[in-house]
């Protein structure tokens, strides 16, 4: 075991029934308590992007993507970009819409966020149904830029989102 699954196994508290009956939520909040840990993470994070060749920014989704994504960018000394829920956006955005683990959603990226020709790696904090992170490679494609992998620190693999994310490098630090 990875010295970062380690971390997430023994740092990341399960939380039944929330935020509605039959989900298990997994609150990485006393992971990021602990900066040894959170440091692990976001190193084996860097690591990963290093072996996706070239990098132009990080894309964060709100909001645990925005905690792992944007101190994964200044170690990469990357610009950071925010994909934020519907209307949370002051300027021009392109936006997605898609389906939740227990619901749906909107998201959205500034038009002028990420320049034409680029890679990205997508950052979140869990990948369940894949929706979320599907999402955000549409608006990094709606932004004629490529997604060159996605990062999770957590999968919840009976969930099945990776088959979502077919042909776009995974990396994820612990599956559960």
């Amino acid at each position: 075991m990875s010295d970062a699954a380690e971390a997430i196994t023994r740092l990341v508290r399960p939380i039944a029934d929330w935020p509605e009956p039959g989900v298990t939520f997994r609150d990485v909040t006393p992971l990021l308590q602990d900066p040894a840990a959170f440091r692990v993470v976001v190193d084996a994070m860097a690591q990963a992007a290093a072996e996706l060749g070239r990098v132009d920014a990080v894309v964060g989704i709100e909001a645990r993507g925005f905690i792992l994504g944007a101190p994964l960018a200044l170690q990469l000394s990357l610009p950071f970009v925010p994909v934020r829920k519907e209307g949370k956006l002051p300027a021009e955005t392109l936006s997605t819409s898609y389906e939740l683990e227990y619901g749906s959603a909107t998201v959205e990226v500034h038009r002028d966020a990420i320049a034409p020709g680029s890679r990205v790696v997508v950052v979140d904090d869990v990948l369940a149904t894949g929706g979320t992170l599907s999402a955000a490679g549409e608006l990094v494609e709606q932004c004629e830029a490529e997604v060159a992998g996605n990062l999770v620190m957590i999968e919840i693999a009976a969930l099945g989102g990776r088959d979502r994310l077919a042909g776009v490098p995974l990396t994820v630090l612990h599956a559960y």
